[in-house]
């Protein structure tokens, strides 16, 4: 009795293996599927300066690929493109914005409003569709403080430079002073001794 069930069982294994396989190949084969990555899911920029918001997808089918923006001044959309037909780009982001094939978009001389979240979608023709988002802050570079700092720079060098120049006086000054002193006492000394000898 035991022998049986156990063929029974390594038969059931055989077959629900054979079915497994046939189901996974049967969903290779059926269109549908789509996958994103975001490499840099948080980018840190300053006023002025170009970022790529890079990602890269993959599917069977051609894909349609969309970027919005959204912050506190509202929602965005900035482009659409399908692979290897067309790219809409919103007249917001005429002359600002770069598409490439793998779905990434080069946003130039970005501003403090270019700050927030930007969402993708990467829809495949059969429907499915899949999303990323990537969050982008932006710097001011406050000039005002360079300036202060470059101000507060040159009045401590004008400063140090008086100080080193009076100290030199100074430093001159002793030395004739000491000059003078000793011419002095030679001229005293010199005296005595003439006095001395005329009162001999």
């Amino acid at each position: 009795l035991m022998r049986p069930l156990q063929g029974c069982r390594g038969r059931g294994v055989v077959v629900g293996t054979v079915t497994l396989c046939l189901a996974a190949g049967w969903a290779l084969q059926t269109p549908g599927g789509v996958s994103l990555v975001v490499p840099q899911p948080n980018i840190n920029a300053t006023v002025a300066q170009n970022i790529l918001l890079s990602v890269e997808y993959s599917c069977r089918g051609a894909a349609t690929i969309e970027w919005k923006h959204v912050s506190s001044w509202g929602t965005t959309k900035i482009a659409e493109w399908k692979s290897g037909n067309y790219v809409n780009i919103s007249t917001v982001y005429k002359g600002r914005v770069t598409t490439f094939e793998n779905g990434s978009i080069q946003l130039l001389n970005v501003g403090m409003r270019d700050a927030g979240y930007y969402f993708i979608t990467v829809t495949e023709e059969y429907g499915t569709n899949t999303y990323g988002t990537i969050i982008v802050n932006v710097y001011e570079i406050i000039y005002e403080d360079l300036h202060f700092v470059a101000v507060v720079f040159a009045f401590l060098a004008a400063v140090s430079a008086i100080l080193i120049c009076f100290m030199w006086l100074c430093n001159k000054s002793l030395h004739l002073c000491q000059k003078k002193a000793t011419h002095k006492l030679t001229a005293s000394t010199t005296e005595e001794i003439e006095l001395e000898t005329i009162e001999c």
